[in-house]
């Protein structure tokens, strides 16, 4: 009977912070604020959501998002091309670095082409969950491209001589 509620909690607990996937209105978006398709990615982060309305681009072509926590605590992901250029004491972790500079916190996967970096302030989120999490991160879902854009509205009720504006006469008073 004592594991039932233990495994309740898990299943709970397996459900937060799912990441989600970017929707590809968002998608779409960041490609047209210039964010390279392959840049876009998301992380499962236990205990936090993305905040879609927060993705964009960051910098050139990278991409950027926050993830939030029921009590306003939140981690930005950033995900750009280059070597990653450490600030502070940087320590080599897997294959990815750890950080820790001026109250905050960050773990950096290191990709072929990219990297992505999670940043909280320190010790809001263990540093094992945060290596977790940023070497788990995956592209955005969707293929990758924005959708074409939406092709023009066929309308039949303007005119086939002039541009279809009332005429107005002279008059008095006009």
């Amino acid at each position: 009977m004592r594991t039932l509620p233990a495994m309740l909690v898990l299943v709970v607990l397996s459900g937060c912070g799912s990441g989600s996937a970017l929707s590809q209105t968002v998608i779409d978006q960041a490609a047209r604020q210039g964010v390279a398709p392959d840049l876009m990615y998301v992380v499962d982060l236990p205990g936090y959501e993305l905040a879609e309305q927060s993705a964009g681009a960051v910098g050139e072509e990278g991409f950027g998002a926050v993830y939030t926590a029921p009590g306003g605590q939140q981690v930005e992901l950033r995900v750009d091309r280059g070597p990653y250029k450490c600030v502070g004491t940087c320590e080599r972790d897997g294959d990815g670095w750890y950080t820790e500079h001026e109250g905050r916190q960050e773990y950096v996967a290191v990709r072929a082409s990219h990297y992505v970096r999670l940043t909280s302030q320190a010790e809001q989120v263990e540093r094992a969950v945060l290596k977790q999490a940023a070497e788990g991160a995956r592209p955005a879902v969707g293929d990758g491209t924005p959708s074409p854009p939406p092709s023009p509205v066929e309308r039949g009720d303007l005119p086939e001589n002039g541009d279809g504006a009332p005429i107005q006469p002279t008059g008095p008073g006009g």
